[in-house]
């Protein structure tokens, strides 16, 4: 079981999108990702057909990717838990959606045209954490 947010849990998620037919509904997806989590960062890079590599990174890296999803610990963990309910984000829950209804973007990143990529990917992306509704997840304690 996994703890969120921790390089295994991204890896877990990666390894089982890796494995579904995702990329060959959608296509090929050409991104790295940041992830927010608190005061933790992981990087996720989208290469083509695959999710190339999950790791740990700093603050200043988080600013050197496309873009990076912010959203607070328990936001983080509403979603995992509805994606685990429903096998899948329901209408409230989707990326697309914590993105409209955010007073600040889910998705940052200085550059508007790399931050795109949010977009253009969006469905890869949404399928990549649903992933996490195929294995049990934990969550780690205290600020983060």
């Amino acid at each position: 079981m996994p703890a969120f947010p921790s390089v295994e849990w991204f890896q877990s998620a990666a390894d089982l999108l890796n494995k579904s037919d995702s990329f060959k509904r959608l296509g090929t997806c050409d991104a790295e990702v940041g992830v927010r989590v608190g005061d933790q960062f992981f990087e996720l890079d989208f290469d083509a057909f695959e999710v190339r590599s999950v790791k740990a990174i700093d603050a200043h890296r988080a600013e050197e990717v496309d873009f990076t999803l912010v959203q607070s610990p328990e936001a983080w963990r509403a979603m995992i838990e509805d994606i685990k309910a429903n096998g899948h984000a329901t209408h409230d829950f989707t990326l697309n959606s914590l993105d409209l209804r955010s007073d600040e973007e889910l998705a940052r990143g200085k550059d508007y045209h790399r931050r795109d990529a949010f977009y253009r990917f969006n469905q890869t992306f949404q399928d990549y954490f649903d992933m996490s509704g195929k294995f049990e997840t934990t969550f780690q304690a205290g600020p983060g």
